[in-house]
């Protein structure tokens, strides 16, 4: 055999791709968990209670049950023990409180949108028909609502969420570096502070956001074959399977899981929702198929929501600005239950408060509390923007009261690039990143300097819309890995990931991977991995995943860790293949294995011409007429890795706003961001995944808000109330990338999927303040609404409060003025 006189190919890491998948989702030739249709199928409406907290004194349905094509109405107290239960794979203390988690309770229902009975009728407009004849008879019971109350209910008698348990505090996580041996003792920091340098001490408030993923969570259970089908719009396919087997006695070889085409997520599917879990039951109990798929409102209402902290923070820095201690102290709203990640979202930010900065001391502390509102859980970025959001306003701050400008506060407290590796004062290893080249390159795509001038002149004006500029430079732990260090923290799972390639007989590769797609672009950017390494062309690779029958092993997508974990699970699994492949080559080419070298997809004898591509080998091997002896015919392989250590993206973001000091619309200028991702495996859907977390981030620092009145009740539950921003609210985003590669994986990449949600709600809001700060305003309280600005500029204030004060009338999200 002679060497193949291969076309030159263009490499495919570094190279833009459109996404394979997008061909079929753009076409509707896909298959949502909706579009789902089995012979004899039935569908479930849910029953949900109208009330924050109540007793369930009876249940009346047979009014429900006389309706045209129902087929059952259960409660709680009819599928028992049968129902399983929610479960929380994280209590971040020994002693944490956890409420028992029923999906349908029997008794009392602790948020409004609980589900008290479920209808099962022959189609889904049947059952939510008969769904509003079932009455239910309730004891309206105290709700405890407002975070900082119901923190305190314990001491002062206050509304109890959940009154058997006494408390509503679930958890106090406490972090100290002196304690640790991390760093000094922040309390002898802010005291010699207060003696003789800085101390700047602020509260900030991190609003409830609502994930608003495009398609509604919707599942299918068939429990007629072998086994238990289940299809769900889920990010988590195994851990699914997981909870399902281990809360409801099945054995998980009985359950199969399949998360087909998932439109969206956001952290918002990263659960074990009670309407799986009732769909389940139901399926079991009748033995047929079985669909629930919520409405919109549903969704805004029920679907687990994020943030909603309360954050106190004391920042210690000498008189020239030299950080020296830093204090954290946060209210984190759980909800009525506490979630399968739920608790240990605030101790994940625990980790980044002090972000790229050389903190000698550090403290932090969480009190996670439970309310009778929707159950919170992780949200893109999980814990990390709330701390990038603290620490960025904190700098900016300390910029002020120094009198320099923010980024040189940042330079003169920022580790360096010849400092990495570098052990934070929070106990982490940063393996790489060169913070100075991020920032000159942001600045000088923004063109600060020059902006930084026409602010002066429009201040000197006195102009009614001033400009104001905003600064975030962010780094964020990612990757959620390792076990080890999981199981230091009491999370219940580990931090690996699985995968696997298939050398089929025809030259054409399958990867299997344990990560679980739900619009990042898996197929894609495997394919390319995959391609580079094996040397095979792009469309050969295909990529499957999500379905437990298919990826038997995983731990799914989260945490931005598809790429740095499981993408490095593949790499492992393609280096094993060729491995395998070399001395089955060595005895085809008549050589020594060690005479072999392998390049652009074909074995080569070194010095001669004799060469054997892999995709040859694979159909060798099948045939299996001239293997060695000893060799298994097969060159198939599998690979688990487990990283020694997490993954930390940084970059530096700026805005510029305008501001109308009369009316207090904002009015977005300019965004530009630098980030470093390590090594780009597609640049296309980088860019996709940035400007999205943009919008998100932006989301926040301006519009969105989930906000309940005095009684409990959702007044924000759908998009007439609940703001969420259109492409005619944004504008264009100018993004590059400067490049330190990660030195804990071989492909060298970073997380890229939360990191302009991270960066982006600081920068808007500092930039929002930046306008108005010679106007004797330091904060504004999120969402920064041309209502809020308005407030902080006339009365002083955050804008968060009511005083009795004129104003103009504003109606739309760009704070027009009627």
């Amino acid at each position: 055999m002679t060497a193949t006189q291969e076309p030159t190919r263009q490499a495919e890491i570094g190279r833009d791709r459109r996404r394979k998948e997008d061909q079929r989702l753009i076409t509707g030739r896909t298959r949502w968990t909706d579009n789902i249709t089995l012979p004899g199928m039935l569908h479930l409406a849910m029953v949900r209670s109208p009330y924050a907290h109540a007793r369930i004194t009876g249940i009346e349905t047979s009014a429900a049950k006389a309706s045209t094509n129902v087929v059952a109405v259960l409660t709680g107290a009819d599928l028992g023990e049968g129902q399983g239960a929610c479960i929380n794979a994280w209590p971040v203390t020994t002693d944490q409180v956890t409420p028992a988690h029923l999906p349908m309770p029997t008794d009392r229902v602790a948020f409004a949108g609980e589900t008290v009975a479920v209808v099962v009728a022959r189609s889904a407009a049947e059952a939510r028909d008969a769904a509003e004849l079932v009455e239910v008879d309730y004891e309206e019971l105290p709700a405890a609502l407002d975070l900082k109350e119901a923190a305190a209910a314990h001491e002062n008698g206050g509304v109890i969420a959940h009154p058997d348990l006494g408390t509503n505090v679930s958890a106090v996580w406490r972090f100290d570096s002196a304690e640790a041996g991390t760093g000094g003792d922040v309390e002898a920091a802010i005291t010699e502070a207060r003696a003789g340098g800085i101390l700047i001490e602020r509260e900030y408030r991190q609003q409830r956001l609502i994930p608003a993923f495009m398609e509604p969570r919707s599942v299918v259970v068939d429990p007629t074959g072998e086994q238990i089908t289940v299809w769900s719009a889920t990010q988590i396919p195994h851990i699914l399977r997981f909870a399902l087997a281990a809360t409801t006695g099945v054995p998980e070889s009985k359950i199969r899981v399949i998360a087909p085409d998932v439109g969206g997520g956001f952290g918002g599917k990263l659960q074990q929702t009670p309407e799986e879990m009732i769909a389940f039951a139901v399926a079991r109990r009748l033995g047929k198929p079985v669909k629930f798929t919520e409405t919109r409102s549903e969704s805004l209402l029920t679907a687990h929501h994020g943030r909603d902290q309360w954050q106190r923070l004391t920042l210690a820095a000498t008189s020239d600005g030299r950080v020296t201690g830093l204090k954290v102290d946060l209210l984190a709203d759980l909800g009525a239950y506490v979630a399968i990640v739920g608790g240990g979202v605030p101790v994940l930010g625990a980790f980044m408060f002090n972000a790229i900065y050389k903190f000698p001391a550090y403290q932090f502390q969480t009190t996670n509390v439970l309310t009778n509102k929707t159950w919170t859980d992780a949200y893109r970025g999980a814990g990390r923007p709330e701390a990038t959001y603290a620490i960025e306003r904190l700098m900016d701050e300390l910029a002020a009261e120094v009198g320099v400008d923010p980024l040189e506060i940042r330079e003169k407290n920022w580790i360096t690039h010849e400092e990495f590796p570098f052990t934070t004062v929070a106990g982490l290893e940063y393996d790489s990143g060169n913070y100075e080249a991020a920032t000159a390159r942001a600045k000088e795509m923004f063109g600060y300097d020059a902006l930084r001038a026409e602010q002066a002149e429009r201040r000197a004006a006195g102009d009614r819309v001033q400009l104001g500029l905003g600064v975030s430079t962010f780094t964020e732990m990612c990757g959620l890995a390792p076990s080890r260090v999981l199981g230091s923290l009491n999370y219940g799972a580990g931090g690996w990931e699985h995968a696997e390639v298939r050398m089929l007989a025809t030259g054409k590769v399958e990867v299997i991977t344990g990560a679980s797609a739900h619009g990042q672009g898996h197929e894609t950017a495997f394919s390319q991995i995959v391609a580079d390494r094996l040397g095979v062309p792009f469309e050969d690779v295909e990529v499957l995943h999500g379905d437990t029958q298919i990826s038997h092993k995983g731990l799914d997508t989260y945490g931005s860790r598809s790429l740095v974990v499981g993408g490095e699970a593949l790499v492992r699994a393609v280096d094993k293949v060729i491995e395998k492949a070399r001395p089955i080559a060595a005895h085809l080419l008549e050589a020594s294995a060690d005479d072999l070298e392998f390049k652009h997809g074909q074995f080569s004898v070194k010095g001669t011409d004799a060469a054997m591509a892999i995709t040859e080998i694979a159909t060798a091997v099948f045939a299996a007429h001239n293997l060695p002896d000893g060799v298994e015919p097969s060159i198939d392989s599998e690979a688990t890795y487990d990283p020694v250590n997490f993954n930390y993206p940084h970059g530096t973001h700026l805005c510029a706003v305008e501001v109308d000091t009369e009316t207090g619309q904002i009015k977005l200028r300019k965004y530009v961001c630098c980030d470093d991702i390590g090594v780009v495996i597609n640049p296309l859907i980088v860019a996709g995944q940035v400007h999205g977390g943009l919008v998100q981030g932006i989301a926040q620092a301006l519009w969105e808000e989930a906000v309940y009145d005095e009684n409990g009740t959702l007044v924000s539950g759908s998009f007439v109330d609940y703001l969420l921003p259109t492409a005619a609210d944004t504008i264009s985003f100018e993004i590059d990338h400067t490049t330190s590669p990660a030195t804990t994986n071989s492909l060298g990449t970073k997380g890229v999927g939360e990191a302009g949600t991270i960066a982006s709600t600081p920068a808007v809001v500092n930039a929002v303040v930046d306008a108005v700060r010679h106007l004797g305003v330091n904060d504004i309280t999120m969402p920064c609404t041309p209502e809020r600005v308005w407030r902080a500029i006339n009365d002083g204030s955050s804008g968060g409060e009511t005083p009795e004060a004129a104003m103009p009338h504003f109606d739309s999200a760009e704070g027009d003025v009627q």
